[in-house]
């Protein structure tokens, strides 16, 4: 038996394909349903892991947009166009709904409306931090802070708060990756100047600083969507989430001051946005995985969107310890892995990242 501690990306999927293969998988998500969010977008690799995993292809890309290269477009340096490399653009809650069905039909079961509170060797303690929706993607759940026993392993897939983490590794918290995130969505189809089904970033330096402010956008024939990644003060926890458009765009203008018409014309479309603080979990000092609880995802190791590649990750990683549990071979080794892996690549990545051209104000 599997106990997963979170039913986002990482905890669905693996509670589906585990299911699956007939291991009995019991997630509890403090949410009614997972659905809120904003967009990503997910790779080729992400892809073909998914379709590994048994998430049906055509699902995906019937909920999901082409993205057919990224355009960087930095002021003193030259336009780059990077090939999509099979990405695709998802709304948050449609991907949660394909997972969802997929882990459903496993079938795995999803308690939803359930927060594990705390938790030892042997139980798990559960609450029910909200009324019960009337969702029937909830099966069942337990009374208000009532001990369940668990017999297996402990997957934490419970976020970048990951109550875990806390528990497990207290001076490993997560940290302020120094920007903002605003993401907006047209009320509509919005075609602009730019090319159809790229995903443009508009790049602006902020003095010598290694971070850029960016307006990224995204448009076809269906949706256009459009972020902002703004160098700043975090802002209250109590205010991520949405907020009305206009409380926020003139920080959004000032990010992308070469293209004052297509951010204006994104604005003026849009109603509200969603806000948060770009954050990181570093893995430096992280203590060794245990084969009894393990920390998945943006739990063990999450990185700013800026990066791109965190729902990747949290897939692979579902992936690395669905073979580890099929075929009986150590989970704290399957993450050992996956942890190097995952240094090396960012450690790549940083070095390959283009040096400031110049001053830019």
């Amino acid at each position: 038996m599997v106990t997963i501690i979170g039913g986002g990306i990482a905890g669905t999927v693996l509670a589906g394909a585990l299911a699956r293969d007939g291991v009995s998988v019991t997630v509890y998500e403090r949410r009614a349903v997972v659905e809120e969010g904003a967009f990503l977008v997910l790779d080729g690799h992400a892809h073909d892991t998914l379709g590994e995993l048994g998430v049906p292809v055509a699902d995906l890309r019937a909920v999901s947009h082409t993205v057919n290269g990224l355009a960087v477009h930095e002021a003193g340096g030259p336009d780059r166009v990077v090939p999509g490399d099979g990405r695709r653009l998802y709304f948050r809650p449609d991907l949660m709904r394909v997972l969802t069905d997929f882990a459903r039909r496993s079938p795995a079961d999803i308690r939803y409306d359930c927060q594990v509170i705390d938790f030892d060797a042997d139980t798990v303690r559960v609450g029910v931090p909200s009324a019960v929706s009337g969702t029937d993607f909830v099966r069942q759940r337990p009374p208000s802070d009532e001990s369940l026993p668990i017999d297996g392993p402990l997957i934490a897939a419970d976020g970048i708060d990951s109550m875990v983490r806390a528990r497990l590794e207290p001076d490993r918290p997560a940290v302020y990756a120094q920007q903002v995130v605003v993401y907006g969505v047209t009320d509509g189809p919005l075609p602009v100047s730019s090319e159809k089904s790229l995903l443009h970033f508009q790049i602006h330096r902020v003095g010598d600083a290694p971070a850029t402010d960016a307006f990224g956008h995204l448009w076809n024939d269906d949706t256009a969507a459009w972020f902002a990644r703004i160098t700043r003060p975090a802002i209250p926890v109590g205010d991520v989430g949405f907020h009305p458009v206009d409380e926020w765009s003139a920080a959004v203008r000032a990010v992308a001051p070469d293209i004052p018409d297509l951010v204006d014309a994104m604005l003026d479309d849009t109603t509200t946005v969603h806000v948060s603080n770009a954050r990181n979990v570093p893995l430096t000092n992280a203590r060794p995985p245990r084969d009894d609880v393990i920390l998945c995802g943006d739990a063990d190791h999450a990185i700013t969107p800026a990066a791109g590649v965190g729902a990747r990750d949290a897939i692979q990683d579902a992936f690395a310890l669905h073979q580890a549990i099929r075929t009986g071979a150590s989970l704290s080794a399957a993450m050992t892995a996956r942890r190097d892996h995952i240094t090396t690549e960012r450690a790549r990545a940083a070095r390959s990242r283009p040096r400031p051209p110049g001053r830019h104000t």
